[in-house]
């Protein structure tokens, strides 16, 4: 009888990556049932996962108890939260806290959590305003407590973010213009669509051996200067990279996040995205390659064009 792995998310981004990954391999496919869950099981999204054979089940992260039906018998659990659906607040942390407790009452043998950095205490208090950062340190350090055994898997950056980072002006040429040092920043790049489910496979084959550990998931660090380089090279197009101001950053940001994106951007300078973690043993768990760069910039180039 196959084990049930409850994937939360499993129409966005990141659940959905999962899904595919497991799905598209032979000996997890068959070890595990997937449950996805969604906010609305009747959107296209979710149709096509039924149609695939994912049980597609609606629930909330809101308390205990609505938790409680997702994560029932699973084995494995895969959780992410998003902090934007309410920056306001807190509401990220009591879901990850309500999902935590629903695994541990449920005797969940694996929670796998998207995670990210405590960028508060790895900066010693210079960077306090990455909110959506800390909050998911905070739900790793309460799952690391509560003792249900635990992966945590901190996705890079978003690779599908530079969309919106890299401008072309009127004469045809690309400029990506960031708050640090060509050279010195370093960004861990990362396909989430097409790659956070390898690193969850990772995390699933390597079980129990990757119990309370950290899986880094992103390609490669790269310099700004290798992303825009590499970026005009499978254009063929002029691209070069502007060092702003942190204040003429700001100004092209919304007031209510302009601090968070400046202090996420310095991160990757000091002290550090993933605080100078190596990237060698996360990658050698992989069995299939993550996308490069260069590759993405091939397969989305019309994007851009």
């Amino acid at each position: 009888m196959s084990k049930i792995i409850t994937v939360f998310g499993a129409s966005g981004n990141q659940g959905g990556s999962v899904v595919r990954a497991i799905l598209n391999d032979p000996a997890l496919s068959r070890e595990f049932k997937i449950r996805g869950i969604t906010r609305d099981v009747s959107k296209p999204a979710a149709q096509v996962l039924a149609a695939k054979g994912v049980e597609v089940v609606a629930a909330d992260m809101g308390s205990v108890e609505l938790a409680a039906p997702a994560v029932a018998g699973a084995h494995t659990v895969f959780l992410v939260t998003n902090y934007w659906e309410n920056p306001s607040g807190n509401g990220e942390i009591a879901q990850g806290k309500a999902v935590t407790d629903a695994c541990k009452a449920a005797g969940v043998k694996h929670l796998i959590f998207s995670s990210l950095l405590n960028t508060t205490e790895a900066s010693g208090g210079r960077l306090t305003e990455i909110h959506h950062f800390d909050g998911k340190a905070k739900i790793e350090q309460y799952i690391r407590d509560s003792g249900v055994p635990a992966t945590f898997v901190l996705p890079g950056l978003f690779m599908s973010n530079l969309f919106t980072m890299i401008r072309k002006n009127d004469e045809g040429a690309y400029t990506l213009s960031l708050p640090v040092s060509p050279v010195k920043a370093q960004v861990p790049l990362f396909n989430a669509r097409g790659d956070l489910g390898k690193f969850v496979n990772a995390a699933i084959q390597h079980h129990p051996s990757s119990l309370g550990k950290r899986i880094y998931a992103a390609t490669d660090y790269y310099t700004p200067s290798r992303i825009i380089s590499e970026f005009s090279e499978v254009l063929g197009k002029p691209a070069s990279f502007t060092q702003l101001s942190n204040e003429t950053f700001k100004s092209f940001m919304s007031p209510g996040v302009a601090q968070e994106m400046l202090e996420n951007m310095l991160l990757l300078e000091d002290p550090g995205y993933y605080g100078g973690a190596d990237l060698k043993e996360s990658l050698n768990l992989l069995s299939a390659k993550p996308t490069t760069w260069k590759e993405f910039v091939q397969t989305y180039r019309e994007k851009w064009i």
